[in-house]
């Protein structure tokens, strides 16, 4: 057999990501480059290699055994090369450098905040922000692509680390003109009955508020479902049912009277933040310092109750 030319890093680096999104065009997407750019890539890591690396069966692109081999080669090497710039950039005394953070949606309420303040103390520091849903966080974090995650529960399904660091409060709201606002010690049962919105399958909100139902023998139904708090939002604000929030993705609307906190029993649900990062994962000065700041940090929770 032919000595296989060794494949550049750019090469690996593009067919990981279409090993990982199953689609060139979706990796084309990922790395800011042209589809055809990427195709002409895999084609020539292709030729280096010898043979085929993707089959197109129907719609789906799919691995072949050997485009298996030559990913499972290409995540090692770009993990090597993740670990070397992390090692290199510690040895710089200076706290400079990126650092990548991705967050469950609701995080966005104030996971940028603390960003811009960590930036201003730290100029030399590069912020990468991924503002996401938790199934693409889980999958962002098997592909090992930050540094850190923030979300309201770790995943059992990882080897992280995972540190609590901001209070985390869930809250049943309904329009201001719904029939239960001003009620007193309403009881799940009633609640059970209403039109409730809820946040996708997989959600740590979700998941627990529905262990405070089956609790009490008790589950709910799904009128509507959205995988973000912004469009739950607007549901609850026109009308359209029950929702159950974070009161850091509520500040604005309930000082404005657009949203109405319910007294129901056994909520306010008290849950905590999240940050992690995988076991095995080599932090950069900037990235530790920025977990560092993260569990210092505590002025976040006055100015929500201010």
């Amino acid at each position: 057999m032919d000595r296989i030319i060794p494949p550049t890093v750019q090469q690996l680096r593009l067919f990981e990501a279409v090993a990982r999104r199953g689609s060139i065009t979706r990796a084309a997407e990922e790395v800011h480059l042209t589809q055809p750019t990427v195709s002409m890539q895999v084609k020539a890591l292709e030729e280096k290699v010898g043979m085929a690396l993707t089959e197109q069966v129907g719609k789906a692109l799919h691995l072949t055994h050997a485009g298996e081999e030559v990913a499972a080669t290409a995540r090692d090497v770009l993990a090597r090369l993740a670990d070397m710039e992390a090692a290199l950039s510690d040895m710089q005394s200076e706290v400079a450098g990126p650092v990548s953070v991705a967050v469950v949606s609701t995080a966005r309420y104030f996971l940028p905040q603390l960003l811009g303040r960590f930036k201003r103390a730290y100029p030399k520091v590069e912020p990468r922000l991924q503002i996401t849903n938790r199934e693409t966080i889980l999958e962002r974090m098997e592909g090992n692509r930050d540094d850190l995650y923030i979300m309201g529960q770790p995943p059992e399904e990882h080897a992280v680390i995972a540190e609590p660091f901001r209070e985390n409060i869930i809250v049943p709201v309904a329009w201001p003109h719904h029939p239960l606002v001003g009620e007193r010690g309403i009881p799940l049962r009633r609640i059970a009955e209403e039109n409730v919105i809820r946040r996708e399958r997989g959600s740590g909100t979700r998941k627990a508020v529905e262990r405070t139902f089956q609790a009490e023998g008790l589950s709910l139904g799904t009128h509507m479902e959205f995988d973000d708090s912004e469009a739950i939002k607007q549901g609850v604000i026109s009308g359209l049912g029950i929702a159950f929030l974070s009161m850091h993705a509520m500040r604005l609307e309930l000082a404005s009277g657009e949203i109405a906190v319910l007294d129901v029993d056994g909520f306010p649900l008290h849950r905590r933040w999240y940050v992690a990062h995988r076991k095995e994962k080599r932090l950069t000065g900037a990235a530790r310092t920025f977990l560092e700041y993260l569990l210092q940090d505590s002025d976040l929770e006055k100015e929500i109750r201010a």
